[in-house]
């Protein structure tokens, strides 16, 4: 892996993901983009994988699961009142020399994947909208499921810009995030129905393994106290929901599972960032196979960054094409401004 190209993306993450964000993430990428040992280390990353995401997370987890190191006291997750985050990187270079085989393991297998249950925020829209056109029970298929906790959008609480509830009245999770802009998406306000949730994944995270689980957690940012709040809430609703989680590539298996859904159905095929990972031949395949698809039924495709960062809707009825662009959203959820 080209160094100085790591070296860019390590820069660009602190300037434009961490900044507002995350004071850590963003002292600790600005200072590896600088950093010729740290760069090499990272080069280590399983391709095609955000490699920011994944060292930090790799150095988050090997904290998060008991090694000790001063780099623990800059950690919200670890210290009760962490450290200012200047001066951290001395200690992240001296806690990734001490560890750098067991970082590297981590780089060379693990996969960055889908933790991010606020961005169910704007997926709630997102199907009822779905919803108000098909006037159907939703059959859910999601690519890069990770552990499946946003094929639950419909059993959690939602709140905009208000004290207006939505989504399910009993949830014990309520998330909430801003509308911005000057228009307002189309609420039920209770949940429209699922029949059937299916989650797709190279590698299914199960949360009743200790090791997924943790794995999970340690890509939150240290900071991010609601988020983690909302991961662990969110992972209780998967011991009772009847979810199928199926690991392999879900574009090649998405052919053999449509045959199995109801055509009392609508199906709704959806990712939310996971595109990024996936390459310009597979995008293109995928888009070929929804098309070809909506000549002989109903199906809608809900994403994001395949093409750009906006929130797309592409659906077919009666073998007619529809694409709509719906919402500028923000990678973490807590704000999106809809465009309908």
């Amino acid at each position: 892996m080209d160094i100085q190209v790591l070296s860019e993306r390590f820069r660009i993450f602190a300037e434009r993901e961490c900044r507002d964000s995350s004071l850590l993430y963003e002292h600790l990428a600005a200072n590896i983009a600088n950093d010729l040992d740290l760069l090499t280390l990272a080069a280590h990353s399983k391709s095609g994988q955000p490699v920011p995401n994944l060292l930090l997370g790799a150095v988050h987890y090997l904290l998060l699961s008991g090694v000790e190191h001063e780099l623990g006291a800059y950690y919200a997750t670890i210290a009760d009142q962490p450290k200012e985050a200047s001066g951290a990187i001395f200690y992240f270079k001296d806690f990734c020399i001490q560890n750098e085989n067991k970082i590297i393991q981590l780089l060379e297998s693990k996969r960055v994947q889908t933790n991010e249950v606020r961005r169910c925020t704007y997926l709630y829209p997102s199907f009822c909208h779905i919803y108000r056109i098909s006037k159907k029970p939703l059959t859910l298929i999601e690519l890069g499921t990770s552990a499946g906790l946003q094929l639950l959008w419909d059993q959690y609480t939602y709140s905009y810009n208000s004290s207006q509830k939505y989504g399910s009245e009993h949830s014990t999770l309520e998330i909430s995030a801003e509308i911005k802009g000057d228009k307002f998406p189309f609420l039920f306000e209770h949940s429209p129905p699922v029949t059937r949730r299916i989650g797709l994944d190279l590698h299914v995270n199960n949360l009743n393994n200790p090791e997924d689980y943790l794995w999970l957690k340690a890509l939150i940012w240290p900071e991010h106290k609601e988020r983690n709040t909302y991961f662990e809430k969110a992972a209780d609703y998967l011991k009772s929901q009847p979810i199928e989680l199926i690991e392999g590539d879900g574009i090649s298996i998405l052919p053999e599972i449509i045959p199995t859904i109801s055509q009392d159905s609508s199906i709704c095929i959806f990712h939310t960032h996971v595109a990024n990972q996936i390459p310009a031949d597979s995008k293109n395949k995928l888009s070929a196979q929804i098309q070809s698809l909506g000549n002989e039924r109903e199906v809608f495709h809900l994403y994001n960054n395949m093409w750009d960062p906006d929130l797309h809707l592409d659906y077919y009825i009666n073998g007619n094409e529809h694409r709509e662009t719906l919402a500028e959203t923000d990678g973490h959820g807590r704000w999106f401004k809809w465009k309908l």
